[in-house]
Formats: C-alpha cells, sequence, structure tokens
C-alpha cells in the first residue's frame, strides 16, 4: 500500500487544479492591456528564500552571489510579468530568510510586494496592534497540506489519526503546515488556543498551556512568550510530539535518519522531496489535508490600484486559474508563453 501513497499525492495535487479548471474552462485570449501598472519605477519584490519549488534562492548560502537569484514557479511568474509588453512591471528581488512575518514587509520601508508560497489568511494583514497594513493578491497557487514519512511508515501514518505520544513531527513556527497540524491533532482548537495541559519547551525553559489566549499559535503567529518554541509535549496520548526546525533541509534529514517520524508540510514542497531524496521511494506523502489553501503576494494597502493591475496580469498568465503548479512543473515555460502572447 505505501507505494501507492505518493501517486495518490500526485492525483490530489492535479485534483486541485481541475477545479479550477472547471472554473476557467475556455482559453482566455489575450485582451487590449489597460493602463501600465507602473509609472516605470522598479518594484522590490520580497521573497522567501527556502520555499522550494515555489520560491527559493539559486543557492541556500546567504554569502554567494546566487542568493539573490530568485528561482521557483514564483520566480517564472514574476517573469512573465515582466515580459508583458506594456504591463510596465520590472521587479529588484530581494532574498528573505527569516519566514515570520514576510507577509507584513511591504507596509515597511523598502518593500513594495511580499512572496513565497504565502497562504492567503486575513490575519496576515495586521501588524501586532490588529491594523490593516496589507492587502493580499488574488490566489496564483493552491495547496493542501500533508504529512512527509518514510516509506516504511506510510501505513502507519496513512492519517493523522496514526500520530501519538509517541510520534515526533517536524515543523516550521508560524507556517499554515505548522497550523494545520496542531488543529488536525487537537493540540490548538480553532481559534488556535493551546490544548490545557500542553507543555512547550523553550530554551528558557518550559511553560504549561492553560487553555486560554495566553497560549496560542496560529498561521499568523504565536503569543510572545511561545516565541522561540523548540518542542510541544502532548497533554494526551492520542496527540504527537511537535519538534521546530529553523530550516526544512535539516527537518528532511532529521526525518531520513529517523529523529523525527513525520514533517508538517505542504504536499508541493513534500511531494517533490519524495520524488528526489534518495533517488526516490525512501520517503512517502500522506495524510493529505481535504482543506485547500491559496497562496498569493501582499503589498501595502495604499497600493490599491497596483493590486488590482497584478490581478488582472496574472489572471491572464494563469489563465483563470486553469494555469497552476502542476501545469507549470510539466512546462515551466507556460507562464512565459502566455506572456508572449500579450499585446498592448
Amino acid at each position: 500500500m505505501s507505494s501507492r501513497i505518493l501517486p495518490l499525492a500526485l492525483a490530489a495535487l492535479m485534483a486541485v487544479s481541475a477545479v479550477v479548471v472547471v472554473a476557467a474552462c475556455e482559453d482566455r485570449a489575450a485582451p487590449p492591456s489597460p493602463a501600465a501598472c507602473t509609472d516605470g519605477r522598479t518594484l522590490n519584490f520580497a521573497f522567501y528564500a527556502f520555499f522550494e519549488p515555489v520560491s527559493f534562492s539559486a543557492d541556500a548560502d546567504p554569502g554567494s552571489s546566487g542568493f539573490h537569484e530568485h528561482a521557483g514557479y514564483e520566480a517564472d511568474l514574476l517573469t512573465a510579468l515582466e515580459a508583458m509588453d506594456g504591463a510596465g512591471l520590472r521587479f529588484n528581488r530581494i532574498p528573505i530568510a527569516e519566514w515570520p512575518g514576510i507577509w507584513l514587509l511591504p507596509s515597511t520601508p523598502g518593500f513594495d510586494i511580499a512572496g513565497g508560497g504565502i497562504t492567503i489568511l486575513d490575519t496576515r494583514t495586521r501588524d501586532s496592534d490588529g491594523n490593516h497594513v496589507v492587502n493580499f493578491t488574488s490566489g496564483h497557487i493552491s495547496f493542501q497540506q500533508s504529512l512527509l514519512v518514510r516509506a516504511t511508515d506510510a501505513e502507519r501514518y496513512a492519517t493523522h489519526d496514526g500520530l501519538t505520544s509517541g510520534s515526533r513531527v517536524g515543523a516550521i513556527s508560524d507556517t499554515t503546515g505548522e497550523a494545520r497540524l496542531l488543529q488536525l491533532t487537537g493540540l490548538v482548537n480553532p481559534e488556535g488556543l493551546l490544548a490545557d495541559g500542553t507543555r512547550i519547551v523553550s530554551g528558557s525553559g518550559t511553560l504549561t498551556a492553560d487553555g486560554t489566549d495566553a497560549y496560542f499559535i496560529t498561521a499568523a503567529g504565536s503569543s510572545a512568550n511561545l516565541e522561540g518554541r523548540e518542542r510541544l509535549l502532548p497533554p494526551s496520548p492520542n496527540m504527537p510530539e511537535v519538534v521546530y526546525f529553523k530550516a526544512e533541509t535539516e527537518m528532511i534529514e532529521s526525518l531520513a535518519d529517523g529523529s523525527i517520524d513525520a514533517v508538517a508540510r505542504g504536499a508541493v514542497g513534500n511531494t517533490e522531496v519524495a520524488y528526489s531524496y534518495g533517488g526516490g521511494g525512501v520517503l512517502a506523502v500522506t495524510a493529505l489535508d481535504p482543506a485547500v489553501e491559496h497562496g498569493g503576494w501582499t503589498l501595502s494597502t495604499t497600493e490599491t490600484a497596483l493590486t488590482a493591475c497584478l490581478n488582472d496580469k496574472v489572471d491572464y498568465l494563469t489563465n483563470g486559474g486553469a494555469i497552476g503548479y502542476s501545469e507549470w512543473r510539466a512546462e515551466p515555460e507556460a507562464f512565459l508563453k502566455r506572456a508572449r502572447a500579450w499585446r498592448s
């Protein structure tokens, strides 16, 4: 059965795309272009450097020149936007190594847009004071959360129900992978409040959640006392232990060597790793989340015209959502071909 897990994961990813295709069943021909999106200025685009294959630096070493070279699905989408005749779009791509709060960068000086596989959430449009400071563009990619496990454990962890207090699951804080893991296993309630009795281990000691809003974790952030968390120890035998990592590469290696039992992450990234790690067949994707998320870019709330113009152009490049990750993976120049057909 475990040998079927990865094909099932791919089928589910294709199904997500198919849902969107139904909504845009006719190819959208290039319409007359509206006014250019900018007055000629170059837009500073903050991209997350470590979300392969959606958005990543060509070289993971921050000291290398390749670290500033943007690669992946979103990189090709930006290149296609720049190639659209009359769109007036140019991007200065700035790699960002820290994930938490990247979506708020356009509300600060020096950044116009932020991207990198950011799931669209209303909570991510607000700063720590609750002020609405950024808006998302329309979604240009669909995600499902999943588990990445050793292939020999694929049946054991076919669903999240297989995770117990004896299971160690790797996660990265402030991601939808973490948030959905905690929700699906009951470690948090729908509002993100940690289950009463959950122990939070960090370098400064151990805290115990009391079920109040003093202890919360969501995809947009967490209570201040939970910053720097290293482990969550469950209050119930039917919940897993969560182990936190700073880098995805370290997390994958820990899974492969048996230090942890699963990785909670999006199916796009997990599927790519399962295909490539150890030549394939070593790791498997399981426990696909039925919930579908959509990723977009953020801009300052003052950039309403630019946001609308980007939405218009991205809608054309994705053919109303019919061209997404699966289509791009099969034909990496899919967006660029659409851009070359555009006429102002």
